[in-house]
């Protein structure tokens, strides 16, 4: 016979067998046995009596906490420890998950479909929701009733379960799958929902009909994330399932980005204290939703605690294990919650079942007779003061969770897995080949065989279901339940959703009816740290606070947010700018000189006014040509100089408007070239006067060589160089239009970029070097004698001509904007009304109202110093 290492070692742990003969242990390198020449193994504890039990043909085991506590007593050593004992109130749902494998079985029993000629039998025992009294019964369970077993050489399997049902919580099935493990014996759990179980490295036979915490972990995320809240207490049961459940949760939840103000745990064992304090946090938390993933008994504790003192209201988030709990709802304080919880079902003639339950049968089973004195307060033998049960007892009547089949959840997770079950031991007993199916009892199969088959089944019972993935677990879909008050006040489960895994991502959530939160409200409860930050505002974190408190701060100038709880803010586009609220992006408005504005209409009028006033001169002068005034100026040179001033005035009304690539070229070069032009006409005048004086002297011929031709090509040699320069400048780097960006933030500047700043320059010194030499020339002059001389007048005009340019050039690098080019335009304005009024007003005037002093003799007469 050979025996495993671990197998040895859990026996030995637990003390159940004594070996009569020496044990040789061989210890290699690459494994441990045990040889034992001849074993007999005897229980040394008491045997543990199952709660219900039937012979069969294969016998099914079964674990439920019918008992919630266990009777314990203090060991000291010096005597056999008493065996384990229940005690409490029976759990009537517990009792009647134990009824619906019984019913199951039964049912299958007087199948002829499944196992037909097979009756199957069972072991059902009460685990007390405790750890070592699980393990108690898994031990048992693998190893019959016998008091002695494992004799001589062949270790038969002959007292071994083929499979076995329950338990109902994580904690307990976790210690129960170890014990179960190494013997291959299958576990299918009807309520241990923790994800940890889904390792098949740690729990080989492990499987369940409810779906893993995981995915329940997942939905309460998605969930939570679904009603917009962010900030949330957590509250759960210091065992497995509680841990291994939150830990979980708290992981989904951070990925949805959610957090939790405090996660508490706690135990129905621990002390009064320690629930207390739980229920503390709770009550001065800020947090208004609490997700509570506890057993059913531990939540009750927890709720019983704070019915004792009135507190905020809170929206509960149940896991399944409580919140279907039909107990739960005595609890009214905490209506509004909601939760998932398995889908409901209908298993036809278990209500008929339970409700079988004739005196003869309660008298038989020590537990059924508990539960019959517990619901109806009467004794069926009488041993204490409590009067005898007169037979009027109906159990028709009774109101209890034991009868309550309106929503079969678990139960129906119970009736699933001995179904599993049963199609595993048919598909290995049975030969489907033969019509009908034939089934032979007496075949031997190894509970490793129904491992095995189990792993492969796949049916529908009742409309449902039933497969394991690679991990044993089923595919989760969940019904979404919400606690509402009903017309009379009470508190019901209604099924407001569904949640299933197996859909597509993005849809495996939905709600398809209104759910009522707390005091009744229909408006979703908010709970959040920092409310949210509209558009235009960035979230800055709040210094050692979760990512869920924060501050709201304005997004920085040219920076927008156009997202609630945008954690940055973005620059617009170059050519956009933030509206008042910084929530959207903007095009800059556009900035130029247009004549539509006050500004440019001034301007315009300004130019318009200067030309009509040259051509008014010019028409006098016409009129006037033959008088000694006109002929003594030069007339030709000053209908010449009238014209360009003309064109002055005009070329500054190509400064106003939009910039184009024509534009940009027309206003610089002919406002170059009229200028130039301008100051050759002022030259020539400024030469002709002092030519004419330098003629007068005895022995001069200077005016042949300044005669007209030479004034005109004096005119036409300086304005030509003008033109040469223009036109490099166009061929080289001509100026061209463009958005100045830089200049203001918020708005774009169309302005005409110079192209090549030497050109321009070019351009400017030209005519200032041309001016400069006429002021020169006038200056020289001025003091000469004549009645009216002319050099006196292009003196004051050149003196003006040079104080605007000279302070253009300060006032145009420093102008922003279209302010640039409004000063552009004064500084024509300027200088061309400059030179008409001092060059011209005072001969029109002369002319027009002074006729008596036109004349030769007159403009002949030498003033006298």
């Amino acid at each position: 016979m050979e025996i495993t290492a671990l197998s040895i070692t859990l026996i030995l742990s637990l003390g159940l067998c004594e070996l009569n003969s020496a044990l040789v242990l061989n210890v290699s390198s690459a494994r441990v046995s045990s040889e034992v020449a001849s074993l007999k193994c005897k229980r040394q504890s008491t045997t543990r009596l199952p709660a219900f039990s039937m012979d069969g043909d294969y016998v099914l085991g079964g674990a439920f906490a019918i008992h919630y506590k266990v009777h314990t007593v203090e060991n000291n050593y010096t005597y056999m420890p008493e065996p384990l004992r229940c005690k409490g109130s029976i759990i009537p749902r517990e009792l009647r998950f134990s009824s619906a494998m019984i019913f199951a079985i039964e049912e299958i029993n007087n199948s002829t479909e499944l196992l037909p000629g097979i009756r199957l039998g069972y072991q059902i025992y009460d685990s007390c929701a405790s750890v070592p009294v699980a393990v108690h019964v898994a031990f048992q369970l693998s190893n019959s009733l016998d008091p002695v077993f494992y004799t001589g050489d062949n270790c038969s399997q002959s007292g071994m379960v083929m499979a076995v049902v329950g338990e109902c919580v994580s904690t307990p099935s976790i210690s129960m799958s170890r014990v179960f493990g190494p013997f291959n014996i299958p576990q299918v759990s009807h309520f241990a929902t923790c994800a940890c179980l889904s390792d098949k490295q740690q729990y080989p036979s492990f499987f369940r009909t409810i779906p893993s915490d995981q995915f329940q972990a997942d939905a309460l995320a998605k969930l939570v994330k679904h009603f917009g809240w962010t900030w949330i207490g957590a509250v759960r049961s210091d065992s497995d399932y509680g841990n291994n459940g939150m830990a979980s949760f708290l992981a989904a939840a951070r990925r949805e980005g959610i957090c939790v103000e405090y996660s508490e745990a706690f135990l129905r064992t621990n002390p009064r204290s320690r629930i207390q304090r739980v229920a503390d946090v709770i009550r001065r938390s800020t947090a208004v939703v609490v997700v509570a993933f506890t057993a059913n008994v531990d939540m009750r504790i927890l709720l019983e605690e704070l019915s004792l003192e009135p507190f905020p209201p809170r929206v509960w988030i149940g896991s399944e294990a409580w919140v279907t709990d039909p107990d739960m709802l005595r609890f009214s304080f905490c209506a509004g919650a909601i939760g998932f919880g398995i889908e409901q079902s209908v298993i036809p003639g278990l209500r008929d079942f339970l409700l079988d339950l004739s005196p003869s049968k309660v008298a038989a089973s020590p537990l059924l007779t508990e539960f019959w004195e517990d619901v109806f307060n009467c004794r069926l033998r009488k041993i204490t003061n409590k009067s005898l049960c007169d037979g009027s007892e109906d159990i028709q009547m009774l109101q209890t969770l034991y009868t309550d089949t309106s929503q079969l959840r678990i139960t129906n997770m119970v009736y699933k897995a001995v179904y599993a079950i049963a199609h595993a031991i048919h598909n290995a007993v049975c030969q489907e080949t033969n019509s009908p199916t034939q089934c032979d009892k007496y075949t031997r199969i190894e509970s490793k065989e129904v491992l095995m088959q189990l792993k492969k089944v796949n049916f529908s019972q009742n409309g449902y279901d039933v497969s394991f993935d690679a991990n044993g677990d089923p595919v989760a879909k969940y019904e979404l339940v919400n606690w509402q008050k009903n017309e009379s006040g009470n508190i019901e489960l209604v099924t407001v959703g569904h949640y299933d895994a197996s859909l597509p991502l993005g849809r495996e959530f939905r709600i398809n009816r209104n759910l009522t939160w707390v005091e009744g409200s229909t408006q979703v409860p908010v709970s959040v740290c920092s409310d949210s930050c509209p558009p235009g505002t960035r979230k800055v974190l709040q210094k050692g606070k979760p990512i869920c408190c924060y501050d709201c701060l304005s997004c920085p100038e040219g920076e927008i947010s156009n997202a609630t709880d945008s954690p940055d803010c973005f620059p617009c586009l170059k050519e956009f700018w933030p509206n008042a609220e910084r929530d959207t992006c903007l095009p800059k408005p556009v900035e130029f000189l247009s004549f539509n504005e006050v500004l440019g209409i001034i301007l315009a009028a300004f130019s318009v006014g200067g030309a009509c006033l040259a051509i008014i001169t010019a028409a006098v002068f016409y009129r006037h040509r033959t008088s000694p005034i006109v002929r003594a100026n030069n007339s030709e040179l000053s209908f010449l100089l009238l014209y360009s001033l003309t064109l002055c005035f005009l070329c500054s009304l190509t400064f106003i408007g939009a910039p184009s690539e024509w534009s940009c070229m027309l206003r610089h070069t002919a406002f170059g070239i009229t200028f130039v032009l301008c100051m050759s006409c002022v030259l020539g005048k400024t030469i002709v006067v002092l030519m004419a004086f330098r003629a007068t002297l005895p022995g001069s011929n200077v005016m042949k060589w300044f005669g007209p031709p030479q004034q005109r090509m004096t005119v036409v040699s300086l304005t030509f160089i003008q033109v040469i320069i223009c036109t490099i400048w166009l061929v080289l780097s001509p100026p061209f239009p463009m958005k100045n960006l830089t200049t203001y933030k918020e708005r774009i500047i169309l302005e005409c970029a110079l192209g090549s700043a030497v050109g321009f320059w070019a351009v400017l010194g030209y005519i200032g070097l041309l001016a400069v030499f006429c002021f020169v020339l006038a200056v020289l002059a001025r003091k000469l004698p004549d009645n009216f001389n002319e050099a006196k007048l292009i003196t004051f005009s050149m003196l003006i001509f040079c104080a605007v340019w000279i302070t253009f050039i300060p006032a145009y690098v420093s102008s922003p904007g279209k302010f640039t080019v409004a000063v552009e335009i004064f500084a024509i304005l300027a200088s061309s009304f400059g030179l008409i009024l001092c060059i011209f007003a005072p001969k029109c005037f002369i002319i027009l109202f002074k006729p008596e002093k036109n004349t030769k003799k007159h403009l002949m007469n030498k003033n006298q110093s």
